[in-house]
């Protein structure tokens, strides 16, 4: 009995060894990748969480200072989050409150520029949008109408093609085209939600012109969208 169970030991340990023998180096290479992904994701994990950390206390240093008007550490902290964090959220965030405190500081070149640079560099498509409309918006209080066009015939995110419209329509009236202001305005109308606050905002511009949306809208072609973006004063300085 005894010699019979060494016998199949014996056996076991035979195929364990051709086993090993034939697919040993595959079995180690494979626990090596499975070790190394493991390894590769714990470390992205860990670089994220520094980056979201670090990109956050630049956020934090540019909000104190926009709030203190220290305009030059602003400045300092912007760039910084820019060339080290630009990729991030709060890099994006950082913009729009710089913008929004150069332009309440008279300085509408330097808004203009921190807008930019989210529409070049932001990879989020809203954030490019609602910068395009603020910057857009900013031209047009300097007359720069052509300018203003060119940035708002990009594509931009379809829940913000309404208030791209509505834009494009101020722009006509700022230059006596009053038909074509109208057709802008009627599309903006159409694609907003009819429960966006901003959509009777559209229809007073309308009505102004002598436009009833209700009926003439019909005859317009225009996008409806099922998200409308949230409208604040910022987004039409």
């Amino acid at each position: 009995m005894a010699l019979q169970l060494d016998l199949e030991e014996q056996e076991q340990i035979d195929e364990l060894k051709h086993f090993w023998s034939r697919w040993g180096d595959y079995v180690v290479w494979a626990l090596i990748l499975v070790m190394g992904a493991y390894a590769a994701w714990n470390g992205w994990q860990y670089w994220q969480r520094r980056v979201s950390t670090q990109s956050a206390i630049l956020f934090e240093t540019v909000e104190r200072a926009s709030e203190s008007a220290d305009l030059a550490l602003m400045e300092r902290s912007f760039g910084d989050i820019k060339d080290k964090f630009g990729s991030t959220t709060y890099a994006n965030q950082a913009a729009f409150l710089v913008a929004r405190v150069y332009y309440e500081n008279a300085q509408t070149p330097k808004a203009e520029e921190a807008l930019n640079w989210v529409v070049k560099n932001s990879s989020e498509q809203g954030y490019q949008s609602l910068a395009r409309l603020r910057l857009a918006g900013l031209l047009v209080e300097r007359k720069a109408f052509g300018e203003a066009r060119a940035l708002l015939a990009e594509k931009v995110a379809s829940e913000f093609e309404p208030l791209v419209e509505d834009r494009l329509g101020d722009i006509d009236v700022l230059e006596k085209h009053t038909d074509t202001s109208k057709d802008h305005y009627l599309r903006a109308w159409k694609a907003l939600d009819a429960r966006a606050p901003y959509r009777k905002y559209v229809e007073a511009k309308l009505n102004a012109l002598g436009v009833d949306p209700s009926v003439e809208s019909s005859g317009v072609s225009g996008k409806s969208t099922q998200t409308q973006p949230t409208i604040d004063s910022k987004d039409h300085p």
